[in-house]
């Protein structure tokens, strides 16, 4: 980010955690190193093994780190949820998001700072545009994360190629106007959710490419096939949900249909 704007400009990301004392050390310093003013928030899901304290020693060595301890594990869309809510209250301008294992580089961070400073109000670091790549991934993966997010914009009408890359930049305002409170979405779907209301807002979003890469440390908790089949039914339901209010609302309308929309609640428009 350029000097004016990193001086002007109160900013923060945000890093939801649950696990990664192996990988917050080198984080912390990394972020400090590529973007030496912006603030780093830390939620942490009472990691067991001492995520949030390690978090707080380096902060306290680096500066500008805020360790947030939530009681439990409660998801990564909840944690992003806290972590965002506590942002706006702290009166952020700024408001990045990004992973905790190392698989986005904290040197991409200018880029996104960058293209909000243009005039944009989201910035998405993405694989799938010209010079984004995830090199560590085989074939099959490779294809069906493409097939996912094809599929994903096709349905849900996404004004940007990328829907389940947790690496953005936020605009304040942008949070409020998608109402970020009221996602009901857990996980990676998490992504997507917030995805969708950006683009049916009109919200004007840009795309950087980044290189993704596997941890090297630590392991992931997501639960592949559990994911895979929460975010096809979802995205399915929010696509008839655009295309067919009338048949949705029927459909909510049932007995099946008010469990249903009890577990799936639509993006409201």
């Amino acid at each position: 980010m350029s000097d004016r704007y990193s001086r002007a400009v109160h900013s923060v990301v945000v890093i939801p955690t649950y696990q990664e004392a192996e990988n917050i050390d080198r984080l912390l310093r990394s972020i400090r190193a590529h973007a030496p003013t912006l603030d780093i928030m830390i939620v942490d899901d009472n990691s067991p093994d001492g995520t949030a304290e390690l978090a707080q020693s380096v902060g306290e060595e680096i500066g500008g780190v805020e360790v947030v301890r939530r009681p439990g594990k409660a998801g990564l869309g909840v944690a992003y949820r806290h972590g965002f809510r506590h942002a706006l209250s702290q009166g952020y301008e700024l408001i990045a998001q990004m992973d905790a294992d190392l698989s986005h580089d904290p040197a991409v961070l200018p880029q996104l700072f960058s293209a909000v400073e243009a005039g944009d109000d989201v910035c998405v670091g993405s694989r799938y545009v010209p010079g984004g790549s995830a090199p560590n991934w085989g074939w099959a993966r490779r294809q069906l994360s493409r097939l996912a997010n094809s599929y994903a914009k096709k349905m849900l009408k996404l004004t940007f190629n990328d829907a389940t890359t947790a690496f953005r930049l936020y605009r304040s305002e942008v949070l409020e106007g998608i109402d970020i409170d009221g996602t009901t979405a857990n996980g990676y779907l998490f992504q997507i959710e917030t995805g969708f209301r950006l683009s049916d807002h009109g919200y004007r979003i840009s795309e950087v490419p980044i290189t993704f890469l596997d941890r090297e440390a630590g392991a992931s908790k997501m639960a592949v096939l559990e994911t895979m089949i929460e975010t096809a039914f979802r995205v399915t339901w929010w696509g008839m949900v655009i295309r067919a209010p009338g048949f949705t609302g029927a459909v909510r309308r049932t007995a099946p249909g008010r469990y249903m929309q009890d577990r799936v609640r639509h993006v409201q428009r």
